[in-house]
């Protein structure tokens, strides 16, 4: 009775000990998956940043230089107001995206929250 107690055991501890390491590994899998969209997110968010300030930079010169000389002055405030509306208007859809995103290891989660409910008495 006792031997058979004690394999029980075992078997039940290497259940776990497999289910665990399956868990584990999901998580790592998320985690490189996260960092590498965090990577090209953050990259391809720079060069775009990048290329806009010197596109933007510089059609804003070209207007005010295109603008006759005693209206320049007019013309560089309403370039300037359109820049800080421009950034209203992309912070707005940062701060959306942001909130759109799904959770951080949401597959995990799901996962070890299904393990329980089978668990669970």
């Amino acid at each position: 009775m006792s031997a058979g107690l004690l394999d029980s055991a075992r078997t039940f501890v290497a259940g776990l000990i497999s289910l665990g390491h399956t868990r584990l590994e999901l998580l790592g899998v998320e985690m490189r998956e996260e960092m590498a969209r965090l990577t090209t997110t953050l990259l391809g968010g720079l060069a775009v940043l990048a290329l806009a300030v010197l596109g933007v930079a510089f059609g804003a010169l070209a207007i005010v230089i295109a603008v006759p000389e005693e209206r320049r002055v007019l013309a560089t405030l309403l370039v300037a107001a359109g820049f800080v509306v421009a950034a209203a208007i992309v912070g707005a859809f940062v701060r959306s995206a942001a909130r759109r995103k799904p959770r951080a290891f949401d597959a995990s989660l799901a996962e070890m929250s299904r393990d329980y409910q089978a668990i669970k008495p």
